[in-house]
């Protein structure tokens, strides 16, 4: 695939994409925090787990 098509497929993309609206946005940002929320919680757990049983 050369530079011209990869261009024109930019282009194509580019047109049909649109800004996320403010509600979009909001859910996007509460599904993102949880999912760093539990991430961080598992981590968190886990080092616990490690403190308890005497590894660190």
């Amino acid at each position: 695939m050369g530079l011209k098509e990869t261009l024109q497929n930019y282009v194509r993309i580019l047109s049909i994409a649109k800004k996320a609206d403010a509600e979009e946005f909001r859910d996007t940002v509460r599904i993102c925090g949880l999912g760093i929320g539990v991430i961080g919680v598992i981590g968190f757990v886990f080092y616990l787990a490690s403190v308890f049983i005497g590894v660190l």
